[in-house]
């Protein structure tokens, strides 16, 4: 009215730091085809030299497993969600090596530690320690996510 423009909120984004040390692997090149062949959602994946998982940016835990500890789901102020799934198959070890320093619901913030797991007990049992870090797939408020080199290592554009 009265000539005025509407105003179109821009598109934000989330860096995304990784929530753990390691080697940086394309996604194309991880084990399970779930998560190479991009249906589980874009990402990457990191070969741990820490057996830590630490928050990528403030936010709430959307979902731990509560017996496996294997995976979180880590969900942002804008909507986004980003899971964190330590291990192959390890959902089989039944929580077995994995220590978790949050639940479901809770406040947390960049940086923080979520997770520990130990690795030797992972490999000897027989599971690759390669940790997918994905967007899911069919997230109403995600953009669009790209690669990015440096510190961050995801640029997750979502919507306002």
């Amino acid at each position: 009215m009265f000539g005025r423009k509407k105003k179109t909120a821009a598109p934000s984004y989330l860096d995304l730091l990784p929530p753990l040390s390691g080697k940086i692997i394309p996604l194309e090149e991880v084990e399970d085809e779930a998560f190479s062949s991009k249906a589980m959602g874009e990402g990457f994946a990191i070969l741990p030299d820490l057996g830590k998982v630490t928050a990528p940016f403030d936010g709430i835990i959307a979902h731990i497993m509560e017996k496996s500890k294997h995976a979180i789901l880590i969900e942002h102020t804008s909507g986004t969600q980003v899971l964190i799934h330590v291990g192959m198959n390890t959902v089989a070890l039944k929580g077995e090596g994995f220590k978790a320093h949050v639940r479901s619901g809770e406040k947390v913030k960049k940086g923080q530690l979520l997770l520990e797991f130990d690795m030797d007990t992972i490999c000897r049992a027989g599971y690759s320690i390669i940790t997918p870090i994905v967007v899911p797939a069919g997230q109403e408020c995600v953009q669009s996510v790209e690669p990015l080199e440096g510190e961050a290592i995801l640029r997750i554009h979502y919507h306002n």
